[in-house]
């Protein structure tokens, strides 16, 4: 082994090591409203730059129905450690405004988040916020002050969880029946929470169909309980056949034993029951060691596919760390 590839595997387990030590201060994150005018729209946003002055991957986050930018935290954690920053993006419309300071704000306050027109909406909210990192990159060049210039425009990447795993679906171009194509050609590879068949809107496509133009790098990641809140299905196996509809290249699915669909919701503050999901003992007792292997494999991804690092690709052909029941599979 070269001194090259010992010392990026040194760094690259230093940062699996740091990931979840307490002792380990990342960089705080930047809380600020980006502001679209030609939709008269404020989006609240959470930046979070990873160490140095370096150049950087970017990878924006789409919180879940009913989330907010605080959302993702852990997952957004790990990549800010694994050298990458992370934009995290608040939807207004099917974001906490449905249920915070409203009475009840159950499963009913949600329906009203859950339309197309509210998906349409947060991809033209991503699409709006990579026009907007490309502005502020050409802003004042050569300011010390203005950190844009360290994204490196072309290693773009998109993550989401549940609506926001449908909005990187959208985004990475899954098709649908209405004409029109919502895919973004500035991202370069993409990573779902909790991914979505939508099975009412694909009644008349197969999976295959769905996804075959999904032809960048994919990561899905879904578990065994991992249902849908509105209580069609109990288990992550609908969620499965999106990985099974993609086209092979670069396409790859873990799959949790006993992880729920608020595991993957990746918030540091372990839940019991939420608003409109109960919880059972084993998911909340699992979920920490869910946390670490999924924060940890989702940082591989990205440092293989926005950063090329051959050490990093590695660790996803064979992945450490899986439980008894975990799968991970690749195409």
């Amino acid at each position: 082994m070269t001194p090259a590839l010992v010392s990026r595997r040194t760094l690259l387990l230093g940062a699996v090591f740091n990931l979840f030590n307490p002792r380990v201060c990342a960089a705080q994150p930047q809380a600020q409203d980006w502001v679209d005018e030609s939709r008269n729209r404020s989006l609240p946003v959470l930046l979070r730059w990873p160490d140095g002055q370096a150049p950087c991957p970017l990878v924006v986050y789409s919180h879940g129905l009913g989330g907010n930018r605080e959302g993702g935290d852990v997952w957004g954690l790990a990549w800010q450690q694994a050298g990458i920053a992370v934009l995290h993006v608040q939807h207004p419309g099917s974001d906490d405004s449905l249920w915070r300071g409203k009475p009840g704000g159950g499963l009913d306050a949600f329906r009203v988040g859950a339309t197309a027109q509210q998906l349409l909406a947060r991809v033209a909210d991503v699409k709006f916020v990579l026009s907007e990192i490309t502005r502020r990159q050409q802003a004042a060049p050569g300011d010390p002050g203005n950190p844009w210039p360290r994204v490196q425009l072309n290693a773009l990447g998109m993550a989401g969880h549940s609506f926001g795993a449908m909005t990187t679906q959208a985004l990475a171009g899954e098709r649908y029946p209405a004409p029109g194509d919502l895919a973004d050609p500035r991202l370069k590879a993409f990573a779902a929470f909790s991914p979505n068949l939508r099975q009412g809107v694909a009644r008349n496509m197969t999976p295959q169909q769905k996804f075959a133009g999904i032809d960048r790098p994919f990561l899905s990641i879904t578990g065994s309980l991992d249902g849908d809140p509105f209580g069609t299905e109990k288990t992550g196996v609908v969620r499965e056949q999106v990985f099974a509809g993609l086209p092979p290249g670069n396409k790859a699915m873990l799959v949790l034993d006993g992880a729920d669909h608020a595991t993957f919701g990746g918030v540091s503050q372990t839940l019991g029951s939420t608003r409109v999901m109960p919880r059972i003992p084993l998911s909340i007792e699992r979920e920490k060691t869910h946390h670490a292997l999924a924060a940890r494999l989702s940082a591989h991804w990205w440092q293989a596919h926005l950063m090329g690092d051959r050490v990093a690709m590695a660790a996803l052909a064979q992945p450490q760390g899986l439980g008894g029941g975990d799968r991970w599979v690749t195409k």
